[in-house]
C-alpha cells in the first residue's frame, strides 16, 4: 500500500514537471531569508540559548548538545545540532531495550519513535513539547546544509523504509519544520511522513512555505503532536 501510494505521488509529478525559473528564483529568495533569519535568530535568542543549556547541564550528566548524522540534500551526510534531550549514550540503551524487550522493538521499527521514551530527561520533557531542543539547528539553516522549511533531517537507518519516496527526498534541503511537524507531528505515521514530504517537493513554494511557518507556530504553542 505504501509502495503504491508513493508511486501515485510521484507519478503525478512527473506528468506535471516543467523546468521554471521561479523554481530558480524560489531557491535564491528562500536562501537569502534562510540566511538573515537565522543570524538573527541566533543573536536575539542568545539568553533563552545560555539557559538552556545551564538546564541541561544541571538536570542529567552529558553533553548540552548532541549531534547526529542525517541525510543532507543529494544523499549526503551532515551532522544535525539539537539541545539534549535525552539521558547520555540514548542510543545504546535503545538497542539494549529493542533486544531485551520485542514489543518496543516492534513499536520503534514500525514509528522510528517510542510513545514513551523512557530515555527523555525531565528538562528533556520541555524542550521536546516546545520544540526548543530544534533551536540550535538554526546553526545549521546558517550554514546551509538545513533551510527553515523543508523535510525533516533522516537518518542513514531508515532509508530502506523510505522505499521509492527516498530519491526524491534527498532532492531537498532538509528543514527545520515542514509539512510534518504542521500535520501533527508524532500522531502521523513513518510512512505517511514520507508521502507527504514527496507532496511538498511537487508543491513547494514561498506561500507554501510561509503557511508552514505561520502553522509551525501555531502547533509550537498548541503543542499539537508534540510529546
Amino acid at each position: 500500500m505504501f509502495e503504491d501510494n508513493a508511486t501515485r505521488v510521484l507519478e503525478s509529478y512527473s506528468k506535471t514537471q516543467t523546468l521554471d525559473i521561479r523554481k530558480e528564483l524560489y531557491h535564491f529568495v528562500k536562501r537569502a531569508f534562510d540566511i538573515v533569519v537565522s543570524s538573527v535568530a541566533l543573536i536575539v535568542l542568545a539568553p533563552v540559548l545560555l539557559l538552556v543549556a545551564a538546564l541541561i547541564k544541571f538536570d542529567s550528566k552529558g553533553p548540552v548538545f548532541i549531534d547526529q548524522k542525517r541525510i543532507g540534500k543529494d544523499g549526503k551526510m551532515f551532522k544535525i545540532y539539537k539541545f539534549r534531550s535525552m539521558v547520555d549514550h540514548a542510543e545504546d540503551i535503545l538497542l539494549e531495550m529493542m533486544e531485551n524487550d520485542p514489543a518496543i522493538k516492534e513499536e520503534y521499527m514500525t514509528n522510528k519513535k517510542l510513545e514513551s521514551d523512557p530515555r527523555v530527561t525531565r528538562v528533556g520533557k520541555f524542550l521536546r513539547r516546545t520544540s526548543i531542543d530544534e533551536l540550535p539547528q538554526l546553526i545549521n539553516i546558517f550554514l546551509g546544509n538545513m533551510t527553515l522549511v523543508g523535510p525533516r533531517p533522516y537518518l542513514a537507518m531508515e532509508i530502506p523504509d523510505m522505499g521509492v519516496c527516498y530519491r526524491t527526498i534527498i532532492k531537498m534541503t532538509p528543514g527545520l519544520t515542514g509539512p510534518w511537524q504542521v500535520s501533527g507531528r508524532n500522531d502521523i505515521g513513518f510512512q505517511e511522513r514520507c508521502i507527504m514530504d514527496v507532496r511538498y517537493f511537487r508543491e513547494c513554494s514561498l506561500s507554501t512555505d510561509l503557511k508552514i511557518l505561520f502553522k509551525t507556530a501555531g502547533a509550537v504553542i498548541s503543542k499539537k503532536g508534540a510529546k
